[in-house]
């Protein structure tokens, strides 16, 4: 079994990843490796040095994919090692003939090959042919047209990967002009730089051509890099051959006009409104075209109703013959399966939590809903399930792409794949590569790339045109929508900035405070740089906060000479004073749990009933419903606990009592209250420190939202990078 499987190591791994596999082998990264009954299980570190875990099931690899715990996922080059690492354990010597890499070969390919006819590129009539192949793949074909006759440039190409890597490939100007031989004695000439995006794509995400004839086997999504490498390499219009209807059927997804009307299922127990409507023809759109999506609507317009509606829609047609996976906040579960027992009766649904969880066999369900923290935990069971859907809710949760976590959900099993998230998008560009990865690996990228190409130039220098082709890219497979475009019956929602002046003590100790700590900053900074002393800078920033929300938040000694002096505390409790006169519901969010406790001490005194909300509350379900049923007015939340999945539309008033760096979190917030089923207008209050560090922050927070809303609209002018400019200004006196 494993000598056969060593034999076909070469047709299931690019000659790239044999030799970094047979390189990491020898180099001793296969740290541990253990064969049971034809499972292969092993630890491999990369070469930076992480460890990735190996699974290979040899009984029926390569139809069953080796599986590994890095971005490449699949017959990577880390399983690869392993499988070397065994051969040498089992003494079964050479089995295969690995492909000589020799960049000699590429110096005579490109310059030293007899040429009796040279094609010009740019004289060149070229055309792709794109054809069906199977349920989830294209066969791919791409050249030119000599005497209307068709020659395939893609065996040429992945020649030349066989003689380099994309260190070599990086490395050689774009200038330098190749000349690929198609022919006897026939060459097309063409500048290296014109093939490079086609030569990246083949040697990172697209499988190897068969040997019969010229074409690539290729995943639906992956034609949309190809089409903008073909733009790149052909300085003319080309023509399209095969299938004929998927130009049409991708324009479709990219517009989102005209996109087939999907019949509401007939188990649903709600009325779709128009939009959620047409979230669920395009939910039913990528499901036909075997692509992965983001449904990034605005917090409070029926993400969960239109998933649901989908899901019952394929249990109706017959195709929800596996479970699907719904990973959510330990929060949200509960919301979940009330929602789908309101909504969807029919879908027979578990909650898979609590100690009893190992009872139940997912094949008895329609519809599993779990925790980010459990999937991991129980990762066995998860990893051993094919489920049918994967969904992701509150998917910005899996933004860092180096958690355990993360990692984790990348490696389970399922035909299809959703990520449900109002804020696909925080603090940077990162966060939306890790969610395309999930989706689709390869469609903005490796890491290394997706920064260079991406992250760099749009963040760092604004570049309009890297800009605009991430959003060409990522348009497809996202559908957002604001309240504003779509929920035009919400009342109105007015927001309120009180600046507040520091007086007395509380200035006082802000100006002593923000000396020293400037001080200290920047020693940090002079000593090790910017980019290492953020510890220093936030620990600076967090007390200069502190001061302004009060000066009881510090704990340093000198600060008690401020203590009862918090004018945004006074102004705070005025200003609830006078909405509980008009018989308002209000929520008071704050980062700070022990800021909520300083206004619990203050409700108290005034004999305000309050409910509150933090991460040591128990039962939020039912800390929520007697909010909801009107059992007390005010509800304090900490930013954190409350800022997703709650409907608070009880509340009418909001009060950001202070400011978090990241706006998509405050509207997030904000959003508990204005969302369906809110009938009446919501007034949003910021309680700001006027000429403090939070002013500052209210800054930054628009530049934090020009980077999320340029990427999903398209209009991104400032410089996103924290720079000296923004360190003075947060160290700036009170005038």
């Amino acid at each position: 079994m494993l000598k056969a499987a060593l034999q076909r190591m070469t047709t299931v791994f690019a000659a790239s990843t044999l030799k970094h596999g047979m390189n990491y082998e020898r180099l001793g990264y296969v740290l541990s490796i253990r064969l049971s009954d034809g499972l292969l299980k092993a630890r491999v570190k990369g070469t930076s040095n992480q460890i990735y875990d190996v699974h290979i099931d040899l009984k029926s690899w390569p139809k069953s994919s080796s599986r590994c715990s890095c971005e490449f996922r699949i017959n990577c080059e880390h399983a690869a090692a392993c499988l070397f690492a065994l051969q040498a354990r089992e003494n079964l010597g050479p089995t295969m003939a690995l492909p000589s890499v020799s960049y000699d070969k590429w110096r005579t390919l490109t310059e030293d090959h007899i040429v009796e006819q040279v094609v010009d590129a740019d004289e060149a009539e070229w055309y792709t042919e794109i054809n069906e192949d199977t349920y989830d793949f294209f066969s791919y074909q791409f050249g030119i047209l000599i005497d209307n006759q068709t020659v395939s440039i893609v065996p040429l190409v992945i020649d030349l990967i066989h003689r380099m890597d994309i260190e070599t490939l990086e490395a050689l100007p774009d200038s330098k002009q190749v000349n690929l031989p198609f022919a006897e004695g026939k060459v097309l000439k063409i500048a290296l730089g014109r093939i490079k995006p086609l030569i990246r794509l083949l040697l990172q995400y697209v499988t190897r051509p068969d040997q019969n004839h010229a074409a690539l086997r290729v995943k639906r999504y992956q034609i949309l890099l190809l089409q903008e490498a073909e733009q790149l390499v052909a300085s003319r219009a080309f023509k399209w051959f095969g299938t004929s209807d998927l130009q049409t059927k991708l324009q479709r997804l990219t517009t989102r006009t005209f996109l087939p009307e999907i019949a509401v299922p007939y188990g649903l127990q709600t009325e779709l409104r128009d939009y959620q409507q047409l979230g669920l023809n395009w939910l039913q759109y990528l499901r036909e075209l075997q692509f992965g999506g983001v449904l990034a609507d605005d917090m409070g317009l029926g993400k969960t109703v239109q998933t649901l509606a989908h899901l019952q829609y394929e249990k109706e047609q017959g195709r929800l013959k596996k479970a699907s996976l719904i990973v959510a906040p330990t929060s949200l579960v509960t919301n979940w399966y009330e929602e789908a027992k309101r909504f969807t009766p029919e879908l027979n649904v578990l909650i898979f939590h609590g100690s009893h969880r190992h009872r139940d066999d997912f094949d008895d369900y329609d519809l599993v809903i779990s925790t980010y923290g459990l999937v991991h935990r129980d990762k066995a069971r998860f990893l051993d399930y094919p489920f049918y859907y994967l969904i992701l809710d509150e998917a910005q949760l899996i933004k860092n792409a180096r958690t355990k976590t993360t990692q984790m959900v990348q490696q389970l099993q399922s035909q299809h794949r959703l990520c449900l998230t109002g804020t696909p998008l925080e603090n940077n560009l990162g966060e939306l590569w890790s969610l395309f990865h999930f989706l689709m690996p390869g469609l903005l990228g490796d890491t290394k790339q997706f920064r260079k190409f991406f992250r760099i130039p749009i963040e760092k220098h604004a570049d309009s045109m890297q800009r605009a082709l991430l959003v060409r890219r990522v348009t497809p497979f996202m559908l957002r929508r604001s309240k504003n475009q779509v929920a035009r019956e919400l009342p109105a929602k007015t927001e309120m900035t009180r600046m507040l002046e520091l007086s007395g003590p509380q200035r006082d100790l802000y100006e002593a405070i923000r000396m020293s700590m400037e001080k200290k900053v920047r020693e940090a900074i002079a000593k090790q740089g910017l980019g290492k002393s953020h510890i220093v800078l936030l620990d600076a920033l967090l007390k200069l906060r502190q001061v302004c929300c009060d000066p009881r938040l510090l704990s340093l000694s000198q600060a008690s000479i401020a203590h009862g002096s918090s004018v945004k505390l006074a102004s705070l409790l005025e200003l609830l004073d006078n909405l509980m006169e008009e018989g308002r519901y209000v929520l008071v969010f704050s980062q700070f749990t022990s800021m909520l406790k300083l206004i619990e001490q203050e409700l108290i005194k005034r004999n305000y009933t309050y409910l509150q909300l933090t991460g040591q509350t128990r039962n939020r379900h039912r800390v929520v419903c007697d909010f909801q049923e009107g059992k007390a007015p005010i509800f304090l939340i900490s930013l954190k606990a409350g800022g997703t999945g709650l409907n608070l539309t009880r509340a009418d008033t909001v009060i950001h009592y202070d400011p978090w760096w990241n706006p998509a979190v405050e509207d997030q917030a904000t959003d508990r209250s204005h969302r369906i089923g809110q009938e009446n207008p919501v007034f949003v209050y910021k309680l700001i420190g006027s000429g403090t560090v939070e002013e500052v922050i209210l800054g930054m927070q628009a530049k934090k939202r020009q980077l999320f809303e340029g990427i999903l609209s398209s209009n991104i002018d400032e410089n996103l990078v924290l720079t000296e400019a923004d360190i003075a200004q947060f160290f700036a006196p009170i005038i």
